[in-house]
């Protein structure tokens, strides 16, 4: 039965909407939020160090490390000096023989007019010379071959070459190729005895009184052997070949060729 004035609800029904919330819940600090907070603080925390950690190790590495300049120079594996690396004498050659300058046509003069042979005017002065005092001493100095243009090199070489079946190589330790002969510059000059031509141009020329007495003359006249036995060149003994050093231009000429050092052959 219901009385006049009675609703049924609870007397509390006019309170705020919030006196819906469960105690236990409105009770609870709000603190949730901040947990997740503490494992990045610890993930940042770990970088950081291992980033200095990093940074600290890179400084000290290159404060204790040897420092390389400019003038450093490694050291040699043993104590034992090194041996220093043979000069490259020849690396200007072919085939042994060093390249040479034609001699202007204004510097040759004739030595033998009925062959025309011909050289420099100072080479060809001294030989002159040289013939008249070999002469006075019973000795016949013969002229073979003197000034040799490229062009006529180039027949020596190649033609004469191939008609002994020559290679290159082998036909270079008798003739130089073209652009290199001594011939080229009018300073060289074959010498046979007139009393025996047949050693001209043959290594038993050696045996003759004309080779004998340029042996022991021929510097008096600024003239030398250009080939002699076993020379550093490699080119084959020519005891008939000499050539004229007797003033600036000639020393400057063959200069490389007189001072060519054996290679030497480390130990």
């Amino acid at each position: 039965m219901n009385k006049a004035g009675f609703s049924g609800k609870p007397q509390n029904s006019s309170n705020d909407l919030g006196d819906d919330i469960p105690v236990a819940v409105r009770d609870t600090p709000v603190a949730a939020p901040k947990m997740w907070l503490q494992p990045r603080i610890v993930l940042i925390a770990g970088v950081a160090g291992f980033v200095l950690l990093a940074l600290i190790s890179g400084f000290l590495f290159f404060v204790t490390a040897p420092k390389k300049t400019a003038d450093s120079q490694p050291l040699p594996a043993t104590s034992a000096p090194a041996t220093p690396a043979a000069p490259n004498n020849s690396s200007d050659t072919v085939l042994g023989h060093f390249p040479y300058p034609e001699a202007p046509e204004s510097e040759l003069v004739t030595i033998l007019a009925n062959r025309g042979i011909r050289m420099r005017k100072a080479a060809a002065q001294k030989f002159q010379e040289m013939v008249a005092a070999a002469r006075s001493a019973g000795v016949i100095l013969v002229p073979i071959s003197g000034f040799r243009s490229v062009k006529d090199q180039e027949q020596l070489f190649f033609a004469v070459g191939a008609q002994r079946n020559q290679t290159p190589a082998e036909r270079a330790a008798l003739s130089a190729p073209p652009g290199h002969s001594e011939h080229h510059t009018g300073y060289a000059v074959d010498v046979g005895d007139g009393a025996v031509p047949a050693t001209n141009l043959q290594t038993n020329f050696d045996k003759t009184k004309a080779y004998q007495w340029l042996q022991a003359n021929a510097a008096r006249f600024s003239f030398e052997m250009s080939f002699p036995k076993d020379n550093i060149q490699g080119v084959s003994y020519e005891p008939w070949h000499w050539r004229f050093v007797g003033d600036r231009d000639s020393l400057e000429m063959f200069y490389k060729a007189r001072n060519l050092k054996p290679a030497k052959i480390p130990q």
